[in-house]
């Protein structure tokens, strides 16, 4: 099958490379996503294993569009809607894209609606519900040069989130933004990780479950349980493999936060135990000037204020210099990665960067730099 993986702008080769790793076949990275195919087996491993998709997109149908009629017409007949859509299924229709005549998204998805639903009455004599909030199949339909791509979407919801509920922060770090992230670093997972200004704690959980090799995949709810071609036998044979394929948990390096703001810092323990870490991740309640690193060298990762959600800009200049100050004075030998959206803020660390890796946070245009600190 032909999927479509959705991803923050900047990490598309990286995910390319994790979908690489867990199997998939004929990949593409693109602008935003990354095309790729996949037999059953595999389309079940990424949906356990991958972390750094928002979502997964299964083509089902591709055709020419050009107004609304040729819309309703070809999606009508496009697929096997009464096999995989009977009425006693709720279903919504997502749309991205424009086209001739076909502009607003709210309408586009009217037009796919109804050629379903009027196929569903003609054949069954009753219709599916909608359901926006919890449907049991999810619909997406992409525009683009007069072309149209009918999708299923296999989640109700960004696969970020990792199946718990995490307390946020006031400008929190996406979970697979942060797991691209720390990719991207190259930490090999047997030095120390630390993150000195941690926030609700995210790079922390992620880095334990990266290394862990944890299944992100494990606590979610997929919609793909209700096509008819789900595989219950293939799916919980990849559950368990994902399952003993986690680490020992004593094999993990030391992973400690910092964070100053006592609330956030209850915030980031609360998250932690939620994600069954507890025992991996310590978390200290300070100014990082205060903290005393692991004496092995090892990986410092931070998402430091931009002043564009959170902290006025001229507040930050002393933030940042005195994280510069840090890692001179207590960080010798160690890599520091940090993100950052604000390239008037970013000098005053007084560090020289070696890399700069464009990436967007939540729209933000960022740059994800590395020092080695001397």
């Amino acid at each position: 099958m032909k999927l479509v993986a959705i991803i923050s702008p900047g990490l598309e080769a990286e995910a390319a490379k994790e979908l690489y790793e867990l199997g998939a076949a004929e990949i593409q990275p693109l602008p935003r996503c990354v095309e790729f195919q996949v037999d059953l087996q595999c389309f079940y491993r990424i949906h356990l294993r991958s972390r750094l998709p928002f979502r997964f997109l299964r083509e089902i149908a591709r055709f020419h569009c050009n107004n609304p009629e040729s819309l309703y017409t070809n999606a009508q007949q496009a697929f096997d809607w009464i096999r995989w859509l009977p009425p006693s299924k709720t279903f919504k229709v997502d749309v991205s894209g424009t086209s001739f005549g076909l502009t607003h998204s709210h309408f586009t998805a009217l037009q796919v609606k109804n050629a379903i639903i009027d196929l569903q009455r003609s054949s069954c004599g009753k219709r599916s519900d909608i359901s926006v909030q919890d449907p049991d199949i999810c619909i997406h339909l992409h525009l683009h040069n007069n072309q149209a791509v009918l999708s299923l979407d296999s989640s109700a919801h960004s696969l970020h989130r990792r199946g718990f509920r995490p307390a946020m922060g006031v400008a929190p770090l996406k979970e697979n933004l942060a797991a691209g992230l720390l990719r991207l670093t190259n930490w090999d997972f047997s030095m120390p990780l630390v993150d000195p200004l941690c926030g609700s704690g995210t790079f922390l959980i992620e880095g334990a479950a990266l290394a862990l090799g944890l299944a992100p995949g494990l606590h979610q709810k997929f919609l793909f349980t209700n096509w008819p071609d789900f595989d219950t036998s293939l799916w919980e044979q990849e559950k368990h493999l994902a399952q003993v394929s986690q680490l020992p948990k004593q094999q993990l390096p030391k992973i400690i936060g910092c964070e100053k703001n006592s609330e956030i810092a209850n915030q980031a323990k609360s998250n932690i135990i939620e994600s069954g870490l507890g025992l991996e991740i310590k978390i200290q309640n300070s100014h990082f000037f205060d903290l005393e690193l692991p004496n092995d060298k090892g990986l410092i990762v931070c998402n430091p204020p931009y002043g564009k959600r959170s902290g006025k800009e001229e507040d930050l200049e002393t933030l940042y210099n005195e994280l510069g100050s840090f890692c001179k004075k207590k960080a010798s030998g160690w890599n520091l990665w940090l993100l950052n959206g604000n390239p008037n803020l970013s000098k005053f660390l007084r560090l020289k960067a070696k890399r700069r890796i464009p990436v967007s946070n939540g729209g933000i245009d960022c740059r994800w730099l590395h020092y080695e600190i001397n």
